[in-house]
């Protein structure tokens, strides 16, 4: 009996299509964590306030996707599309999220080293 519901199932994979990301958005995913990233060290670096570091950086890379697809809706036969501008905002918000999540560890373990 398993091996027929294996053999059923594998059967129906070829009819299942699953959601494909595009070469493009991964770009623009990238893109925005590029921007991101590099807002986030150059705030933070002179502020040393993770909360503005984090809200600039996410700023900077939804602000680079939109003006990249005013950009681009402006041209001949395009449109503005929100799934690219989404996805370099997603990308924004994962290297914003991932690098305030390290930033500032280190105070704790100086503490510890110097007693030590």
């Amino acid at each position: 009996m398993k091996a027929f519901i294996i053999i059923l199932a594998l059967s129906f994979t070829g009819l299942c299509k699953a959601q494909t990301i595009s070469t493009d958005d991964k770009l623009h995913f990238g893109a925005g964590a590029l921007i991101s990233a590099t807002a986030y060290t150059i705030v933070y670096t002179t502020t040393k306030n993770k909360k503005k570091a984090f809200w600039y950086s996410l700023g900077a890379s939804t602000l680079a996707g939109l003006a990249k697809e005013v950009y681009d809706s402006g041209k001949e036969n395009n449109k503005f599309d929100t799934g690219e501008w989404g996805a370099t905002t997603l990308g924004g918000l994962t290297a914003s999220a991932t690098i305030s999540l390290f930033v500032g560890k280190n105070k704790r373990n100086a503490k510890i080293a110097l007693v030590n």
